[in-house]
């Protein structure tokens, strides 16, 4: 099994942390993981994206162009990584923002309104777990007990505190996600 992933997004919204925890829980389970961001120098606000390789073989390059996931965060990704997803591949988005939904015929589309749905829950930082959790859904290739030991790797100790609400949010991405 190799899953080869892109997420995009605006900088500040997690795109990273969301790769870095999936890349751990990859590492938990004894699989090969390559882990590749990349962002502007302008940091939040900023396009940034992120390539995750998950694989039970050794993983020869990083270096993408056709993805079997694409999870999209703002238009601008969703217009420059669509066309990326390999025929049969998953694009997973949140609408939030988004002008021109996904429009290929040959691929499988998933939405979870997680802007929305983290916001309601008043901790809008946890919008990217919820994203995270609908991607676990559709494609459960990591165990969710290593997504948690991700989760604890990748956040500072002194914010442990908030992982029961990561967790949650985890939760509510898995019950939110629809196939368009």
């Amino acid at each position: 099994m190799t899953e080869e992933i892109i997420i995009a997004g605006f900088g500040g919204q997690g795109v990273l942390s969301m790769g870095k925890i999936l890349a751990y829980s990859g590492l938990m389970q004894g699989q090969e993981v390559s882990w590749m961001p990349s962002y502007g120098p302008e940091m939040r606000g900023g396009t940034s994206n992120v390539t995750v390789i998950i694989s039970d073989e050794r993983i020869s390059s990083p270096i993408l162009t056709k993805y079997d996931t694409a999870i999209i965060l703002n238009q601008q990704s969703l217009d420059k990584f669509e066309c990326m997803v390999k025929p049969g591949g998953t694009l997973l988005y949140d609408p939030n923002g988004i002008t021109r939904h996904p429009e290929r015929k040959d691929i499988s589309i998933y939405k979870v309104a997680a802007t929305q749905k983290a916001t309601e829950m008043g901790a809008v930082k946890v919008f990217n777990m919820m994203v995270l959790g609908s991607y676990l859904k559709i494609k459960p290739i990591v165990k969710m007990e290593n997504v948690i030991k991700g989760l604890k790797k990748s956040i500072p100790a002194r914010n442990h505190h908030l992982i029961p609400m990561n967790e949650q949010a985890i939760e509510i991405g898995m019950k939110e996600v629809q196939q368009v």
